[in-house]
């Protein structure tokens, strides 16, 4: 390629000399017609290789495309995804929104919901949502009073209250909860699982926990 670019420039220059001696008349026309005949050649050559190699890249990048697109088919979902706290909130908010049929919340702390702010953006989603048919609460026995000092009345606000089923009460460990529901994603169960105790969550409301 330097080499045609070489030649490309030395026909150039030679033209130009050509042209000043024919004003000069030291050069006849059919001299000047040569050089010209030559230059069109290399500029076609160059012109010819650049296809082919365009040709050759758009072959290459077509090939990756292609790579890439059998290695995203095949890819599996993977069976759990950590949610960090900077995404726990959004999360939380789009597995309510898109939860259908019949939510299970397996020993959720009602004492997180004493803000309405967290009611909100947690549990009165999946109230509303006309997709989910039933929301039934398993809890530890100690949550009772929370139940009915702070849970009732909020959920009695919401649109859809009736679905909200009478807490199943047990003896349950204080170390994990999730929230269990179908989900929009092809009719498949999804679970939000949470980890109770540091340095995973505390049971407080009115300070900063990390």
């Amino acid at each position: 390629m330097k080499r045609l670019w070489m030649a490309f420039v030395a026909g150039i220059t030679a033209a130009i000399i050509a042209i000043v001696l024919h004003l000069l008349h030291v050069v006849d026309v059919e001299v000047l017609f040569t050089i010209v005949l030559v230059l069109l050649s290399l500029l076609l050559f160059r012109d010819l290789r650049r296809e082919s190699h365009d040709e050759h890249l758009g072959e290459a990048v077509n090939q990756i495309k292609g790579g890439v697109k059998s290695i995203e088919l095949s890819l599996e979902a993977p069976a759990a995804v950590l949610v960090g706290p900077r995404y726990l909130r959004s999360e939380s908010r789009r597995f309510v929104e898109t939860a259908r049929g019949e939510m299970v919340w397996f020993n959720v702390c009602f004492l997180m919901f004493k803000r309405q702010e967290i009611f909100d953006l947690l549990l009165k989603p999946a109230i509303e949502n006309p997709l989910v048919r039933s929301i039934q609460f398993i809890s530890d026995e100690s949550e009772n009073e929370l139940w009915e000092a702070n849970m009732l009345s909020k959920i009695r606000e919401c649109d859809g209250s009736g679905k909200v089923l009478e807490p199943r009460w047990r003896t349950l460990p204080q170390t994990v909860s999730f929230i269990l529901a179908e989900t929009e994603h092809k009719g498949q169960t999804e679970a939000l699982q949470s980890f109770w105790g540091e340095p995973f969550m505390a049971r407080t409301v009115d300070k900063q926990v990390p």
